[in-house]
């Protein structure tokens, strides 16, 4: 018998063992070329792009010229 996530063993004594989550299988393809996978590029592309130009406009020099003159 289960009762609110407890398991009622003989002579009533509860237990109260963790509920296990439903268990399902995604068939969706995770690799290559899908919508996820650009999704993520570009929002990544975006962050590099707009992290380049803060970080020129701090510095006074870009990315590539600051790091060949250290």
């Amino acid at each position: 018998m289960t009762t609110r996530g407890y398991t009622t063993e003989e002579g009533n004594r509860l237990n109260n063992f963790a509920i296990e989550p439903k268990v399902y299988v995604d068939d969706s393809q995770q690799f290559g070329f899908n919508t996820y996978a650009e999704k993520l590029n570009g929002r990544l592309a975006m962050v590099g792009f707009i992290s380049a130009i803060a970080f020129e406009a701090l510095t006074g020099q870009g990315i590539i010229s600051w790091l060949t003159h250290l």
